[in-house]
């Protein structure tokens, strides 16, 4: 009887509000600026609604650290960036260095400074992602552009050159260009560099970075950090719709 009732009384609400919306070019002003206070009034909790609605409905759902990984798989993630809505979505007239939050952050070296970047909302079937990140560049006369992403602790505990670190991304451009993922590996003064070319085959690509071949010493590894290295920039627009990083063993030969 409840649900019966509360559909009967928003039916009349509804029905009430959509004459006042016909009849308001007619309306007294006395009682349309009682009306328009009225309707400010709910639409600032409609809005609300709304707001958290989207949130928690439209998928991929927020939080999401589902994605394909190897076999035998012993570390996997996906930056908060991709999985959460950030405090300021946006910047623009971006300075040399650009924090986007504490793991990702953007560097170049161009005084134009005509580059923007905002985090938007996923919604397309493909997605694994909740958010993306857009870049826009206009004139670019610098030598470099590239965004970092700064693993969490976790990446290096147990890490061994046995290992392969593995980073996937969908990146989709308006028009192609080159770019490169770099790993870097600090252990104790020492700073490892595994460098690696992005294809643009296909809009998911992954790299492997081999550690087999590294001057790593296992037991001082502090810091782990991956460079997305964007060529030739200039009037483009760039999406990366996913960004995920795992690790896992070599298979046995």
């Amino acid at each position: 009887m409840g649900k019966i009732l509360d559909q009967y009384v928003s039916r009349k609400v509804l029905g009430r509000w959509r004459k006042a919306a016909q009849s308001a070019p007619f309306t007294a002003l006395h009682l349309l600026r009682r009306q328009r206070d009225e309707a400010r009034q709910f639409r600032l909790h409609l809005e609300r609604l709304i707001q958290v609605a989207d949130g928690r409905l439209t998928r991929p759902l927020i939080g999401s650290t589902s994605f394909p990984k190897p076999l035998g798989t012993d570390w996997a993630w996906r930056p908060d960036l991709w999985r959460g809505p950030l405090a300021k979505h946006g910047h623009a007239s971006l300075s040399r260095k650009t924090s986007m939050d504490k793991q990702v952050t953007l560097f170049h070296d161009c005084d134009l400074g005509e580059i923007a970047i905002r985090q938007t909302r996923n919604t397309a079937d493909k997605d694994l992602a909740p958010f993306s990140l857009a870049l826009e560049i206009f004139e670019f006369t610098g030598s470099f552009l590239s965004l970092s992403i700064e693993l969490p602790a976790e990446a290096t505990f147990g890490l061994t050159r046995q290992h392969l670190i593995r980073a996937s991304a969908q990146i989709e451009c308006e028009r192609p260009t080159g770019m490169f993922a770099r790993l870097n590996i600090q252990h104790g003064p020492n700073t490892e560099q595994v460098l690696r070319e992005l294809s643009y085959s296909d809009s998911s690509m992954s790299v492997d970075f081999d550690l087999a071949h590294l001057h790593l010493n296992e037991r001082r590894v502090e810091k782990i950090w991956l460079d997305l290295i964007i060529n030739d920039p200039r009037m483009n627009r760039i999406v990366l719709r996913d960004l995920t990083l795992c690790r896992h063993h070599r298979a046995d030969l």
